[in-house]
Formats: C-alpha cells, sequence, structure tokens
C-alpha cells in the first residue's frame, strides 16, 4: 500500500507516455536541474555564510560520495 495518495498519477503518467521520447529525454533533464537546485537551495539555508560557489563545489562533493557509496 502506497502511504502517500497520489491522486493525479495516472494522470501524470498518461502525460508520459504521450511524449515523444526527445520530449521525455528533455523532461528528464529539466527534472535533474530541479532536483540540483533544490539540494543547492538546502544547502545554502543550512550554511548561510557560504558563497554560491562554495554551495556548488559542497553539492558536487557530496554527489561524488553519495555516487561513491552507491555503485
Amino acid at each position: 500500500m502506497d502511504p502517500k495518495p497520489r491522486p493525479n498519477l495516472d494522470l501524470q503518467v498518461a502525460i508520459l507516455r504521450g511524449l515523444s521520447p526527445e520530449q521525455r529525454l528533455a523532461k528528464a533533464f529539466e527534472l535533474e536541474e530541479l532536483v540540483r537546485e533544490a539540494h543547492r537551495a538546502g544547502l545554502h539555508h543550512r550554511n548561510p555564510a557560504m558563497t554560491d560557489d562554495e554551495v556548488r563545489r559542497l553539492a558536487a562533493m557530496e554527489v561524488l560520495q553519495w555516487a561513491r557509496r552507491n555503485s
């Protein structure tokens, strides 16, 4: 059983299935960028004294550490 109700899931799946492969790939890249932005925003919120460059470097280091742990 899904712990979170998802009333629009069927509609979302139908929309994604209606996209061309190129559109689906573009959507994947768009969503990836949204995740990266949210990650950096969270890091900046927890580390307000950091510059944007420092936050970007920290985010990249965290992603690399995650990738190493999960490869």
